[in-house]
């Protein structure tokens, strides 16, 4: 195995995980979630979304093709706008997530079943979004779907010890006022990944 490579696409597929929003989201989520609690999303959530993008990164090509006649360009081109507007609505709100308001801008606390939420939103599209997915598919046609699978296994490993100290991370920054700033921040770069992503699946489609 190529080291260099395998920690440069962990890294990468790290960056596309964005452990930042799962932070916030367990963090400030309504009602207010216990220690245990967020224990229990991150691993059910984590397992849940390693599954899907190992299978999609071993079958996602061939069921694109193949059943849906979808090329790889056009899931690049697709993910990369998908994540751009996740990565602008950061730069431009601070915050990740959309939330629902009342008429009178007050945000809705909704009780969500607590397994439905580590499947959705947690596991997808929070963690296995467009993103991933599309990184995963491509990633497995350029290393092998062998490499993909410990890849996204320590990019995943990584993300789930990020979200099991998402309380105290979350008021560790809060402390210091640096909770918009680093979302801001990693809104942008979430943002730069987007567009070269976007760009890749525009020149895999030769259109120029």
């Amino acid at each position: 195995m190529n080291w260099t490579a395998f920690i440069e696409n962990s890294l990468y597929m790290l960056a596309l995980l964005n452990p930042a929003s799962k932070v916030m989201f367990l963090a400030t989520y309504e009602p207010s979630l216990s220690v245990k609690q967020i224990r229990e999303l991150a691993w059910k959530s984590s397992l849940a979304a390693l599954l899907i993008l190992i299978v999609l990164a071993g079958a996602g090509e061939i069921v694109l093709s193949k059943v849906f006649r979808v090329e790889l360009y056009s899931l690049k081109i697709t993910g990369g706008m998908v994540l751009f507007m996740i990565g602008w609505l950061a730069v431009r709100e601070g915050r990740f997530v959309n939330r629902k308001e009342n008429a009178d801008h007050s945000t809705v606390a909704k009780e969500v079943d607590f397994t439905d939420l580590s499947l959705v939103p947690l596991a997808a599209p929070l963690i296995a979004g467009p993103g991933t997915i599309a990184a995963s598919i491509s990633g497995t046609a350029e290393y092998g779907w062998l490499f993909m699978a410990f890849s996204l296994t320590a990019a995943i490993a990584v993300n789930f010890i990020i979200m099991l100290f998402s309380g105290s991370i979350n008021r560790f920054l809060t402390k210091l006022h640096l909770q918009g700033p680093l979302i801001r921040l990693t809104g942008l770069i979430i943002a730069a990944v987007a567009v070269q992503m976007v760009i890749a699946g525009i020149k895999e489609c030769k259109l120029f």
